[in-house]
C-alpha cells in the first residue's frame, strides 16, 4: 500500500519544487535534489508537481477533480458494461425462441 503524507507536506513540498523550478535543468533534477530534504521520494514529488501543474492550467490532461470523479464513476461503468452483455445475451435467447427456424 502507498505511503500517506498528511495534505499540507505534501502542498509545501510541491510549491517548495515549483519556486525553484527555474533553478534546475529539469524537474526530475530537482525532484532529486529535494527528495533527501523532504523525505518523498523524487517519483512521488515528480508525478505530484506534474498534477499540481494540471490542476493549474500549467499542462495538459486530466484535472485532480476530473480523476476523482472517474475513479467515482468507473465502479458504475463496469456495472453497466456487464448488465449490457446480460441484455445482449438474452435478445440473442430471445430471438432463438421466437424463430427456432432462422438460427
Amino acid at each position: 500500500m502507498p505511503k500517506q503524507y498528511p495534505q499540507d507536506q505534501k502542498d509545501r513540498t510541491v510549491r517548495m519544487l515549483l519556486d525553484r523550478l527555474d533553478d534546475y535543468p529539469s524537474m526530475y533534477a530537482g525532484c532529486n535534489a529535494i527528495d533527501p530534504k523532504s523525505g518523498i521520494s523524487s517519483e512521488t514529488l515528480r508525478r505530484w508537481t506534474l498534477q499540481a501543474q494540471i490542476d493549474t492550467g500549467r499542462r495538459h490532461g486530466p484535472t485532480s477533480d476530473e480523476l476523482a470523479e472517474i475513479r467515482k464513476l468507473k465502479p458504475r461503468f463496469v456495472i453497466a458494461e456487464v448488465a449490457n452483455e446480460i441484455l445482449k445475451q438474452a435478445s440473442i435467447i430471445d430471438a432463438r425462441e421466437l424463430d427456432p427456424g432462422q438460427h
